[in-house]
């Protein structure tokens, strides 16, 4: 008797256009930007052209690196640039969006500057030399 009582109070209750947030999540939204970039007619390498060109752009980095290292990491650093500046410029990336566009350019630009820095000061002869971070690792190995 008390769970058919409870039952339209609950209903009234999902019903009401609350604006605070559910204390318990029934479902995950969607990322923004997560929408197909074309509708569903069209075939598939179209609706997901911003994250299939990330990818074609990593993987000729991944083959290049078989040649020359340097310029195959600056490849894969640029391609993860290029997918932070997607996210940022293009409202519908499809696959490309995975968290919300804050999170996804600052974890795509993140991860593509670190490995052009690390790619340009690369040993042995390394395009970028920053003195300071000598200095560190002679202070933290104690020698």
């Amino acid at each position: 008797m008390s769970g058919a009582a409870a039952e339209p109070r609950r209903v009234r209750r999902l019903r009401r256009g609350s604006r605070r947030y559910p204390t318990v999540t029934r479902d995950t939204a969607p990322p923004e930007g997560g929408r197909r970039y074309a509708d569903g007619d069209s075939p598939a390498p179209i609706r997901q052209w911003p994250l299939l060109s990330v990818i074609a752009v990593v993987v000729s980095g991944l083959l290049v690196m078989i040649v020359d290292f340097r310029i195959g990491l600056l490849t894969v650093g640029a391609a993860m640039l290029a997918g932070a500046a997607l996210r940022v410029t293009v409202s519908a990336v499809g696959m490309l969006a995975v968290r919300s566009r804050y999170t996804d350019v600052l974890t795509y630009g993140g991860m593509g500057l670190a490995i052009v820095l690390l790619t340009l000061m690369a040993q042995p002869r390394p395009w970028l030399e920053l003195p300071f971070l000598s200095d560190i690792l002679r202070f933290s190995a104690g020698s």
